[in-house]
């Protein structure tokens, strides 16, 4: 057996287990509830009436308890998951790589970078002819692309010409030219 057959049956047998103990729990509940409300008809003289609403109330508790349990499970992982995005949070001020799938605040919106593998931040910073531009680092050579793009799909379009250019900057650069 291959070890990730091996792990999805030791994932399963364990929700099996878990669902087991949480029937066994509300099994017991039910019996003490039941054991209640019988013992309080008999010695407390409680009626007919009285016993079958304790009976329908605790079994309505168990009921929600139950029907309850997965949503509260999925608040408290997204409320884990949340906190743990928060505390996390990366400043990119001086740049550096993104490996995976990160969201982002897009204007009004939500952005979404890394989703195609990994991706470089640079900061932006303006030139001595006013153009905005990414600065080298410790009077390295500075490349510069221009795109004129009136929309996102034409600056898509442009993409593999800019990776042609870079491509030839970092040959170029390799050789000392």
């Amino acid at each position: 057996m291959a070890d990730d057959d091996l792990e999805a049956s030791l994932d399963l047998a364990g929700a099996l287990t878990d669902t087991l103990d949480g029937l066994e729990a509300r099994s017991r509940a039910f019996g003490a509830a039941l054991t209640s409300a019988l013992k309080g008809a008999a010695l407390e003289g409680n009626g007919l009436n009285a016993v079958l609403a304790s009976i329908a109330t605790r079994f309505s508790s168990i009921a929600l308890d139950a029907g309850l349990a997965p949503l509260q499970s999925a608040l408290s992982s997204g409320v884990s998951s949340l906190t743990q995005t928060l505390t996390s949070a990366t400043a990119y001020a001086k740049g550096g790589v993104v490996n995976g799938p990160t969201y982002f605040g897009a204007g009004d919106g939500l952005g979404l970078m890394g989703e195609a593998g990994a991706e470089a931040i640079l900061p932006l910073s303006h030139g001595a002819d006013g153009r905005l531009g990414v600065a080298g680092a410790g009077g390295g050579t500075q490349i510069v692309f221009n795109v004129q793009a009136t929309d996102a799909a034409s600056f898509r379009r442009s993409e593999q010409q800019i990776n042609a250019m870079l491509a030839r900057a970092a040959a170029r650069g390799r050789r000392g030219v």
